[in-house]
This record gives structure tokens, C-alpha cells and sequence, in this order.
């Protein structure tokens, strides 16, 4: 096998149709060393010669990428993996391949010299982009150009507002050779599937080239010789004993087995598999839509996946794994590809099938009123998803296949009627191939859909923004009777200050570079930026414009705080049992660069306070509480593993958050797979007006603490604050204890206890990242919080982390 990407490559920018064939090329001066897979603003950037920060387009010009190579001569196939976008192949100045969609998978038949040379030509865009077409029944505002519809290609780069306009050209994908002659398989076919029973069985059928030998199927210990079929292929199914069955890390292990053909002396690897059943589970009346893994409903959490390298679009497991660890560190089991976003590679999916992350795969459509009705179309798009699910056959970690994102929805909300925005994409051509090539996927129509309105949020799929850009009030998110939300609680989500001091050292409010970076929709008069602030007038009663003016490193540091506090709030709202909503996946997990934008994780790497948050609410097991108003204070506990949890649970209510004026605990053994919810009067065994709603006189007291402990060991596994009050602006002068200490094995700690209740605590340490961070502190308890050293940052490993804590109603800081 030849990888060229190990080869020498290099680009050159041209006037569009300046050279029609690769014989005149060579006469440009302006060659760019590049890389395979790459891109050319990856290329660009790399040469000083392209600015990600301030993008300029990239559409207009043909490029042309060329390597030389030597290879034993003979017959080979090439394979090309990823081009983008209009692409034309040549090999030793012949051409051998034309493509039109950025998301094919491509294996040609070549002839190679001693000395050879490959020339991939990536035609200008732009005229594709400005051709006509067949009319549309509707023109969304998501992107800059009505002709990406006409055309396979990512939407990433052509969304202001949504991310940097940094267009994708180029090889992207890897390029390799592989001589005729290699034993290989052409088509693959994988289910693995676990009956009610618990009996995991494994159906594989493969097509073999270069080989005569009977091949045997072998996964966890179960072999079979597998049976040649009329079509020429292979097939076999095995039935392994005493197989784990594979589940999200939530709610169990994820259990992997290799999965191996063995033809004579080749050993063929398809990867690994896991053993697992999926349903769709719409509820007791119907309308509702989440997931049963293996039997057991899980809560979907999560959040929806951008991008982990817009610049070069890499596709490693080296790029993928920082940020698919930070979603598993944080309690996610799901991530959703947006149709808006861009197939991700196989590293992808083997490393959430590690991870126990579940996958919600949009196939790439958004918005658009895509032109079924051209076969041309429909055949690349057929070709398009046979190529893509091969990449994740196999793999446990797939859960939900859907139509696209948001069609249905911005035809409905233009006023369309149901035959006009539902049609045969979503409902007939993508499903029939889905379901060929997954039978063990669901398939959705879109997302959203269900209801009367496709977008209704009480039936089947929503996007919510109720509680976000809708400006509506907390309580909204049990009016709406959310079911599932496939995206919600999108907020302009500020960094932890080093990231500003490195990528952006501005004031906001004070610098247009500010603005630049808070996410909008184009076209709206507002943005996310005043979404956040809405809620920080409503949560903490200050005036946002004042305070950025006024007081600007406060105003971030609220603002920091407040988007974490109306998600806790309401996840913890959707996760209660009397709730009918079965999962929520937040926009988004990353940002694509340093700024307030919609990710729980900067540009940088670096978790952001409401990542801290949501890590708190999305644990296995769990206390939150609701408000109930007259009711009282809800309780509400869950227990999401395979095995039976003994806890206590106890509840304080502290005055000037120090004196409690009230208190009381129970102990329970909660079921496995189980939630239940009690009052605060069954802990306190009295009538107490816990939540202020009777009034009767001054309040008692400003915040309430309920903690769960494990019986057995001690431990806090979780904690949940009300403030009946409001969190308000009061600060307090009592400092906390700080010490940092180090085990025998070397791993550094904080110790942090209070003598008065702290509103989101802060550590701040360089080269260091907390394992919780943005926490309120109850007194009297320490807080014991682990230090992770940051790979990428330079720090002595034998001197101890120095840093300063400081809190929001703490006026002072603790330096250690």
C-alpha cells in the first residue's frame, strides 16, 4: 500500500478554467507546499498566506494539488476518500476520475509507472454555486447562496453568523494506492444484534477480491466458515457465548469485539462491533420519541457536533478524541452530526464506540428544498449514503439516522401546507437506503418533525429555543412539554479568561472583534449575546448594558455563570419522572473560534463554566430539585445504572448562607434504572416554606442545600441549590479555606472548605484544569477537586499548581 500522504505535494491558485487539462500546468510561479488529507486554507495558513481569523474566499479560484511519486510499476487502485468539493483527478496527466460530491468515496483502477505524478484539479465554485436550477419552493436565510442546494457539498463555511466563512477545498480526506493484486474486501455488510433474550448474534457478509480461499468469520471467541451466495458474495452469522452487550457509558460498559475474515493466510480486519438492541420509544400516548438500549430508556443528553477542525477538516483520532473525551468527562451519551455540519470519518465513530457515546447522524441536508425530481441528484445522493454508512457499519455507537436538519421546519414556517415541505427525500429515497443498509438504526424524517407543525415541541423531535432565544421564562420548558430536543439551550457562552487573554483580548461591548464572535442568525436584528443577557437581568436583577460599561470583568464573569444556571435548570426539569421528555442535546459541544460563541468547549480546548454545569446535572445518579411554588420544593433522585445505589439524602436550609434554620435527611436504596421523587417535607418531617411561596413574613432563609451520599463509602455523589430568593448581588468578606496537596502517586488536589455558602466558586489555575469548577460551595463540607495538568500547556511538574478562587457573591480572592 501506498499513502500518499506521505508524499511530497504541492498547490497552486488559479483563475477559474485557466488550465482545462494538467499538460500546461507547472508554469505558475505561486506553488504552495500542502498536505494529504489537507485543505487549502489549511495549506494557505500554514505558508503565512491565509489569515483563519479574517477569511477571505476561496471559491473563486481553481486550485490545483500535484504530487510525484515513484511506485513499483503495475496495477493498482486508487482511493480517494474525501475531495471537495468539483474535483478532477488525473494520473500521469490522464484523466481518471471526475467527482461532483464532496462526500463520495472513490476506488479507480489505475496504471502506474516507475515515476509518476498525480494532479487533482479543484474547480472554482463559485460559477457552480451561481448556475441556475430548478426552482425552489422556499429560500431559507441559513446560508449565503441559494445554489449550495444544487450542490454536495458542506453548508460549513457558508453560514455568517454561525461559524467563520473558511471555505473547504481540497483533498480532505486520505489518498492511498493499493496494488490489483492485494487481497481485499470490496463490500461489507455487519449486523450485530442482541435479542431480548440476551443471545448476541453477529451477520456479515463481505466481497472478496484477489483470493480463491473459503473465508472463516471469527468475533469473541465464535467462528463460522462462511457460505459463498448467488450474488458472489460471502455470508455467515455467529453467535457468540457470554458476549457483554454494548451500552452508552451512562448506563453501563461498552463492550467491544473485534471482528476479524480469515481468507487462507490474510487476515481481513472489519474493525470491532458491539452487541446492542435499539428502539424507538414514542411514549404512552404515542407522541413522544426517545431510545431504549437494549430494554432500558435512556435519557439522550448531550450536545450537537460542529466540527473538531474547521481549518484543515482533519478527521484523526487524534483530533477527534480531546473533544470526544470532554463530552464523555462531562456525563454526554450522545452527540448529533447536524445536517448543516459534514460526515465525520470512521476515527469517529470507533472512538464513541469506545467511549459510549451514542451518535444521531443527520444525513448532510439542511433547510433546502433539495431537487429530487433531477435522477442525476438523487443518484449522487444514493451513492453519497452507501459511501458514508460504510464508514460507521458496524458500529454500536450509530443510534439515529435522520432526513437532515430543520426542511420541514422552514417550509412550515413560511407557510407551506405538508405536501409542499414533505416530500420524497426525507420520506422515501433516504429511509429506503437507510434502512438496506442499518436495519438496526431508526430512521427520523427530520429534525425536527412530529405534530401538527413540524417544529411543535410537544410531539416527537424539536429544536427548543423556548428557554433561550425565544426569551421565554424558565417554566416554559415544562409549558412546552418538550419530548425530545434535538437541539436546545443555545447561548453566547463566554470562555474562562485565559482563552480571551490568548484569542481575544478585548472588553465586549467595547470592541467590534467582540461582536464578530457571538453567534446571530442572519438576518435578525438581535443576537446571542442579548439572549444571554436577558436571562442574566431575569436570574441575578442587574441591568446587563450598565454593568458591561460599567463594571466589564463582572459582566463576564455573570455572564460566564448564568448560561450554566438556566441549563441546570432545565435539564434538571426535563430529567424529573414526571416529566415526558426523553433527551436534550444542546447547540453546541465546541466552538469553531475564541469568542462568546455556542460551544460548551472554546476554540482553545477548554471547558467553559456551563460544560462545569452540565457535567453536574448529566450524572447517572443524581439529585435535582424543581420549584413547585405552593407544593414546595421537589426532590427529584435517579439511579441510571444496572445495579441498585443505597444513598442518603439530606436537605439544609441556610440563612445569610451560613446558619441553617432547617434540616433533615432519609435514606434510601434506589432500584436500578429507577427515579422517584419526594418533597422536602419528607426529609424535614415538617411543614416548611422552603420555596417562599406562602410568605408568611420576612424569608428565613436565602439558599437550600440537598446533597446525596452513598451510604457505603461517604462519598457526595451529587448536589443541587435553590434560591428562593434569586441569586442577587450580595457579597460576603468570609474567605475559605484553600490548600493544595498531592497523593502518593504524584496527582495534585484541592482542598477547598467555607465558612459561608459560595456562589459558582472559581479556580483558576495555568496549566491546570479542575475537574469541577463554577460550583456552589455549601459551608462547613470540604471540597476535595482534582487537578489534571493541560497537555499542551508548559508547567514544572514537581511545583505545586498555584493559583488564585475566587466566587460570584465573594468580594476578594483566595491566592494558594
Amino acid at each position: 500500500m501506498i499513502d500518499l500522504g506521505e508524499v511530497t505535494w504541492a498547490l497552486s491558485m488559479t483563475e477559474p478554467g485557466a488550465f482545462e487539462t494538467p499538460l500546461s500546468t507547472g508554469h505558475q510561479w505561486d506553488f504552495v507546499p500542502a498536505h494529504v488529507p489537507g485543505t487549502v486554507a489549511g495549506a494557505l495558513t500554514e505558508a503565512g498566506l491565509y489569515d483563519p481569523e479574517n477569511p477571505v474566499p476561496l471559491h473563486g479560484k481553481d486550485v490545483w494539488y500535484e504530487a510525484w511519486f515513484d511506485a513499483p510499476p503495475g496495477r493498482y487502485s486508487l482511493h480517494l476518500e474525501g475531495l471537495a468539493t468539483i474535483a478532477e483527478v488525473f494520473l500521469n496527466d490522464v484523466e481518471v476520475l471526475s467527482s461532483r460530491n464532496m462526500f463520495r468515496k472513490y476506488s479507480v483502477p489505475v496504471e502506474l509507472a516507475d515515476r509518476n505524478v498525480l494532479k487533482i484539479c479543484f474547480r472554482a465554485l463559485e460559477p457552480h454555486l451561481n448556475a441556475k436550477g430548478p426552482r425552489a419552493r422556499w429560500k431559507p436565510q441559513l446560508a449565503t447562496s441559494q445554489g449550495l442546494r444544487l450542490v454536495r457539498t458542506t453548508l460549513l463555511g457558508h453560514m455568517p453568523g454561525w461559524c467563520p466563512e473558511i471555505h473547504a477545498v481540497g483533498p480532505y480526506r486520505p489518498i492511498r494506492l493499493e496494488p490489483e493484486t492485494t487481497p481485499r474486501i470490496v463490500e461489507k455488510h455487519i449486523l450485530a444484534d442482541l435479542a431480548p433474550d440476551g443471545t448476541a448474534a453477529l451477520s456479515v457478509t463481505v466481497r472478496l477480491e484477489n483470493t480463491d480461499a473459503v473465508p472463516v468469520l471469527t468475533c469473541a471467541g465464535a467462528s463460522a466458515k462462511m457460505s459463498l451466495q448467488d450474488d458472489g458474495c460471502y455470508a455467515a452469522t455467529v453467535r457468540p457465548e457470554g458476549a457483554k452487550p454494548w451500552m452508552p457509558h451512562t448506563h453501563g460498559e461498552p463492550a467491544l469485539y473485534d471482528v476479524t475474515v480469515q481468507a487462507a493466510d490474510n487476515s481481513l480486519s472489519l474493525g470491532k462491533t458491539g452487541f446492542r438492541r435499539i428502539e424507538v420509544d414514542h411514549g404512552a400516548d404515542g407522541r413522544g420519541f426517545g431510545l431504549k438500549i437494549n430494554g432500558v430508556p435512556v435519557f439522550c443528553r448531550g450536545a450537537v457536533w460542529t466540527n473538531a477542525d474547521l481549518l484543515n477538516l482533519s478527521s484523526s483520532r487524534e483530533t477527534y478524541r480531546p473533544l470526544l473525551e470532554k463530552a464523555r468527562d462531562a456525563g454526554m451519551n450522545m452527540l448529533r452530526i447536524g445536517g448543516t455540519m459534514l460526515y465525520e470519518s470512521r476515527a469517529f465513530f470507533e472512538l464513541c464506540d469506545e467511549l459510549g457515546l451514542l451518535v444521531w447522524q443527520d444525513f448532510q441536508f439542511a433547510n433546502y428544498d433539495y431537487p429530487v425530481k433531477d435522477a442525476a441528484f438523487v443518484a449522487e445522493v444514493e451513492a453519497e449514503l452507501c459511501d458514508q454508512l460504510d464508514e460507521s457499519m458496524g458500529s454500536p455507537s450509530l443510534a439515529v439516522l435522520c432526513g437532515g436538519s430543520e426542511i420541514y421546519q422552514q417550509g412550515a414556517m413560511m407557510g407551506l401546507s405538508e405536501d409542499r415541505w414533505k416530500g420524497p427525500l426525507c420520506e422515501e429515497i433516504l429511509p429506503a437506503i437507510a434502512t438496506e443498509q442499518r436495519p438496526d438504526v431508526p430512521y427520523a424524517a427530520n429534525s425536527p418533525c412530529g405534530g401538527v407543525l413540524p417544529f411543535s415541541p410537544n410531539d416527537g423531535i424539536a429544536h427548543y429555543y423556548g428557554v433561550g432565544a425565544y426569551l421565554r421564562p424558565l417554566e416554559d420548558a415544562r409549558r412546552a412539554d418538550v419530548r425530545f430536543a434535538g437541539e436546545c439551550l443555545a447561548f453566547s457562552n463566554i470562555p474562562v479568561q485565559q482563552s480571551l487573554e490568548e484569542g481575544l483580548p478585548v472588553k465586549p461591548g467595547h470592541d467590534p472583534r467582540w461582536k464578530a464572535r457571538v453567534p446571530r442568525d442572519r438576518g435578525a436584528g438581535w443576537d446571542f449575546e442579548d439572549v444571554r443577557d436577558h436571562y442574566l437581568k431575569l436570574l441575578y436583577d442587574v441591568d446587563p448594558s450598565a454593568l458591561r460599561y460599567g463594571d466589564p470583568d463582572r459582566y463576564l464573569d455573570l455572564g460566564r455563570a448564568v448560561t450554566g444556571e438556566v441549563m441546570s435548570e432545565t435539564i434538571a426539569e426535563w430529567r424529573r419522572p414526571g416529566s415526558n421528555c426523553q433527551g436534550a442535546l444542546v447547540w453546541t459541544l465546541s466552538d469553531l473560534s475564541i469568542g462568546a460563541g455556542w460551544g460548551l468547549v472554546d476554540a482553545a480546548g477548554r471547558p467553559k463554566p456551563a460544560w462545569y454545569a452540565l457535567k453536574r446535572v448529566f450524572r447517572p445518579v443524581i439529585a435535582c430539585v424543581t420549584d413547585e411554588g405552593t407544593n414546595g420544593l421537589a426532590i427529584h433522585v435517579l439511579n441510571e445504572r444496572a445495579e441498585e445505589k443505597p444513598v442518603r439524602i439530606s436537605i439544609a436550609c441556610l440563612r445569610d448562607g451560613q446558619l441553617p434554620v432547617v434540616s433533615g435527611d432519609k435514606e434510601l436504596l434506589l432500584a436500578p434504572n429507577s427515579a422517584q421523587t419526594l418533597n422536602a417535607v419528607d426529609l424535614i418531617g415538617a411543614f416548611f416554606d422552603v420555596t417562599y411561596a406562602y410568605r408568611f413574613g420576612p424569608p428565613s432563609h436565602d439558599v437550600t442545600v440537598v446533597r446525596l451520599f452513598d451510604t457505603q463509602t461517604g462519598e457526595l455523589i451529587s448536589e443541587a441549590h435553590h434560591f428562593p430568593l434569586g441569586r442577587g448581588q450580595h457579597r460576603h468578606f468570609d474567605a475559605p479555606e484553600v490548600s493544595v496537596e498531592q497523593d502518593e502517586a504524584g496527582s495534585w488536589s484541592l482542598m477547598i472548605r467555607a465558612r459561608r455558602f459560595l456562589q459558582s466558586t472559581v479556580v483558576s489555575i495555568p496549566g491546570f484544569e479542575a475537574e469541577d469548577n463554577w460550583f456552589h460551595l455549601a459551608p462547613g463540607e470540604a471540597k476535595c477537586i482534582g487537578l489534571q495538568q493541560t497537555p499542551d500547556e508548559e508547567c514544572d511538574d514537581q511545583a505545586a499548581p498555584k493559583g488564585q478562587l475566587t466566587a460570584l457573591n465573594f468580594a476578594g480572592r483566595v491566592p494558594f
